[in-house]
């Protein structure tokens, strides 16, 4: 397992996708920077609404976890070179679990300092806002990237389906239709950052902690199961 963990962890840690990368994740800062500093305060409900919940956990996070996830997967399969771990005696979900942990830790750190310094700056150094927006943002980076290694693995237009689930399913639909955010990794993400902190997000309808908890384990698990079922399943050139 470690050494197909250390081999996807040098594919995804291209120079340009990191830069890419950190220009996202220093986005939610700049302009939390901006606001502290050119407005006379900063107005929570439009804070959470446009930088936590837009911004941060329905933007940045799965666009950097896209580019990272639907790749651990995807160019193997481009280059037809996933038979070469496919051979190998070892179990499949021994392959799909180092993958997916190598995608987690290629993007982690970009969006846990994002998360970090952005409650920090906004929060007035507010240790329980600051632990609520980090953890929850890092939970829903788990589930994204549960969500893209599969995708990765399922279709050759990771990439293009995925810009569409983020946009459509994540941005359109989870802000209009109630019922979508049953289903909406970012209204997972917020809900946990109103359970571990009941102050944010407190006028929304938000799922309770517990059954939060439930469903994110329930979501991770499940895609992790998929991707085990399919890496089986799929026909490896």
């Amino acid at each position: 397992m470690s050494s197909v963990y250390l081999l996807t962890l040098r594919q995804l840690s291209g120079r340009w996708r990191l830069m890419i990368m950190a220009v996202l994740a220093a986005m939610p800062i700049v302009l939390t920077e901006s606001i502290v500093l050119f407005e006379s305060g900063v107005n929570m409900d439009e804070f959470e609404l446009i930088v936590l919940n837009t911004m941060l956990a329905g933007s940045i996070t799965p666009l950097v976890v896209l580019a990272i996830a639907t790749v651990a997967f995807g160019n193997e399969v481009e280059d037809r070179t996933l038979a070469n771990l496919t051979l190998a005696p070892i179990p499949r979900w021994q392959i799909v679990i180092p993958k997916l942990l190598a995608a987690v830790s290629v993007s982690a750190p970009f969006i846990a300092i994002s998360a970090l310094v952005t409650s920090h700056l906004a929060f007035n150094a507010d240790a329980t806002a600051t632990v609520a927006v980090t953890v929850s943002t890092l939970v829903g980076l788990a589930l994204y990237s549960s969500l893209f290694v599969f995708l990765g693995l399922a279709t050759s237009q990771a990439i293009g389906v995925g810009l569409l689930y983020i946009v459509l399913w994540e941005g359109f639909f989870s802000n209009f239709v109630s019922g979508v955010r049953l289903f909406s990794i970012r209204s997972y993400s917020i809900a946990w950052m109103h359970g571990l902190d009941e102050r944010r997000f407190a006028d929304v309808e938000n799922l309770g902690f517990q059954a939060t908890v439930i469903v994110s384990v329930v979501v991770f698990v499940g895609f992790v199961l998929l991707t085990i079922r399919r890496l089986r399943r799929m026909d490896v050139p």
